[in-house]
């Protein structure tokens, strides 16, 4: 059975797309721990970060680094939190969250951004137009 982020590849649910090349597709959280809060994706399903074999492991790092300069252009924010948590959906996802320096910001119980669909529609296209340009 397909997993969530792989409907969202195969666009059978909609997502509010940031960043995507042949291998990666990269996306806002809909429940964001902070504005330009974004998941980052292999489009193959696998299970395991540490299953993934060494070149597609690398090249997700390399794209994960590219989207990451993009938030960051994108989004006001004293650095970049990444997680790979990887035990809420059995598909690869790297975590990356703008950070203001405020301590306990990835706890991922901390309550959720509430943001409308213009503003994620506004964010993902601010990610997207810098990671184009980049």
């Amino acid at each position: 059975m397909a997993t969530i982020f792989s409907k969202i590849v195969n666009r059978e649910i909609p997502s509010y797309k940031v960043a995507e090349n042949e291998k990666f597709y990269a996306f806002l959280d809909i429940n964001p721990l902070a504005k330009g809060h974004t998941l980052v994706i292999p489009k193959k399903e696998v299970d395991y970060i540490f299953d993934l074999d060494n070149e597609t492991y690398t090249e997700l790092f390399s794209f994960v680094r590219k989207v990451s300069a993009a938030i960051e252009a994108s989004i006001d924010c004293v650095r970049l939190g990444m997680v790979v948590y990887g035990l809420d959906v059995p598909h690869v996802h790297v975590h990356l969250v703008p950070l203001q320096g405020k301590g306990n910001e990835l706890n991922f119980g901390n309550p959720k951004v509430k943001l409308s669909p213009d503003e994620f529609k506004g964010i993902a296209e601010r990610i997207r137009t810098n990671f184009e340009s980049a």
